[in-house]
């Protein structure tokens, strides 16, 4: 059992999370959301889209649209010497790819352990949060692929 497994669930329910690190934050996005990891090359650009668009890229034959997390949650651009990492979501038939700062592992924890969203989280944050789950000394904010895929006059970009 990895440390982040708990025995004896109240429930027994356990959710699994890919983690993401997004400016030295750990997020986790539902296991059944992600489709693949990637690392997308030969971006795009299109034309008067949302500041958080990056562009589009084909992946294997699929138009992927390409959304930086970064500047989704209000966060400065990313050191653009590294090469960007995305996780890909298909979402209402469309394919997206968020773009990450690095890819963590798959978590397992129990459903009971999940709580609401602090008060006290950034409200940029909080819009495209579902609930935390604390950790040792760490807060793993479980994205809401739903609202992060969210465009228009409701958005969270600045």
């Amino acid at each position: 059992m990895s440390k982040h497994e708990v025995a004896g669930t109240v429930d027994g329910q356990e959710v699994e999370y890919v983690t993401v690190v997004i400016g030295g934050q750990l997020f986790g996005l539902p296991i059944e959301k992600v489709q693949d990891v990637f690392s997308p090359d030969r971006l795009t650009r299109v034309p008067l889209a949302p500041p958080e668009v990056a562009g589009v890229l084909n992946l294997r034959g699929r138009i992927v649209t390409a959304i930086d997390m970064r500047v989704r949650l209000g966060l400065p651009k990313m050191d653009t010497t590294k090469p960007p990492m995305a996780v890909g979501i298909d979402h209402q038939g469309e394919a997206f790819g968020l773009l990450i700062d690095q890819v963590g592992e798959v978590m397992k924890l129990p459903a009971a352990s999940k709580e609401a969203t602090p008060a006290n989280l950034d409200k940029r944050w909080a819009k495209i949060s579902d609930g935390v789950h604390r950790l040792d000394g760490q807060l793993l904010v479980v994205l809401d692929v739903e609202h992060v895929l969210q465009h228009g006059p409701d958005s969270i970009a600045a």
